[in-house]
């Protein structure tokens, strides 16, 4: 199976969103984009994040909704994915709404990625519940995709009954649910209640603030794949998408995207023989000329390679 390439908009741009686009417009960045061959067009979700977490390497973030729109009606090919929606933060009725339409008005382009989260202190500014997190992903999941069919869902933490939410998404069921983390209970869920995972590379240290296990090498990811592709099979279902942010991206996030493209493009099969059918970039272009240039080496070098 050929890779496919997803973009994720560069954070470190949102902060100083005005001078980082200049003239241009987000929907034309997106077109820009898919232009250039990519897949995929993603935004994160960080709706109020404190500021110690923030000078420590967060980052700040659009609205994935709003910023995805914008993007869609710019574009007519690329996936629109949310990288990812933290379930907690809304309403799974709500998130319900707002991935339909979106799916409805992009012509059935929209992945929905979707994580517990980690960030502690960002639930508590949201009066959202931290220490549930887990428990109410699962059932928001369940909660949507009845929304979606036009169902009841019957829930000890959203059941509802006699309501509809039209118009129904594009995609038959709903959009695909890609689950985020590398945890025990978000593997869980790529098996039993989605259709791809996004595991993420991350040091033994970052795992501490993520309290999700390490991932450092590409011989582990493949493992991890393999396995929940067997756990999959054995449930009589079909393989997962992975879509993964490698392990090159410190090249990346330094400025050097010759050096990220010089190291990355040779190990793009190994990622595919690991069983990655994403790859995720997220350039560190500090100015919409520097994205321009990073993204016509990306689609040179490694789209069309």
């Amino acid at each position: 199976m050929d890779l496919k390439f997803n973009l994720m908009f560069p954070m470190r741009a949102v902060k100083h969103y005005p001078q980082w686009i200049g003239n241009s417009s987000l929907g034309q960045v997106a077109k820009f984009v898919e232009d250039a061959g990519f897949d995929g067009f993603s935004m994160s979700e960080h709706p109020y994040p404190d500021k110690k977490w923030l000078a420590n390497g967060g980052h700040h973030a659009f609205d994935p909704f709003v910023a995805l729109s914008m993007a869609a009606e710019a574009t007519t090919r690329i996936r629109l994915i949310t990288y990812v929606m933290v379930a907690a933060y809304r309403s799974p009725y709500l998130g319900a709404k707002s991935a339909a339409s979106l799916d409805l008005l992009s012509g059935g382009r929209l992945t929905l990625g979707m994580a517990a989260g980690y960030l502690e202190t960002e639930f508590n500014a949201l009066g959202a519940d931290f220490a549930r997190r887990g428990k109410l992903l699962d059932e928001a999941i369940a909660a949507m995709r009845a929304t979606w069919v036009g169902e009841d869902h019957d829930g000890p933490e959203f059941g509802c009954s006699n309501h509809l939410s039209l118009p129904l998404p594009a995609q038959p069921g709903g959009p695909p649910i890609w689950i985020g983390g590398n945890s025990k209970a978000a593997r869980r869920r790529v098996v039993e209640s989605a259709d791809g995972w996004m595991p993420m590379a991350q040091s033994a240290q970052m795992a501490e603030i993520t309290r999700t296990p390490p991932l450092e090498d590409i011989d582990t990811l493949c493992e991890m794949i393999s396995a929940q592709n067997k756990k999959r099979a054995e449930a009589g279902k079909s393989s997962i998408d992975v879509s993964f942010v490698p392990f090159e991206k410190n090249l990346q996030q330094s400025g050097d995207s010759t050096a990220f493209c010089d190291a990355l493009a040779p190990r793009l099969s190994a990622y595919a023989d690991a069983g990655v059918t994403w790859i995720t970039i997220e350039p560190s272009s500090r100015s919409l000329g520097e994205f321009e240039r990073d993204i016509a080496m990306m689609s040179e070098r490694l789209i069309s390679r």
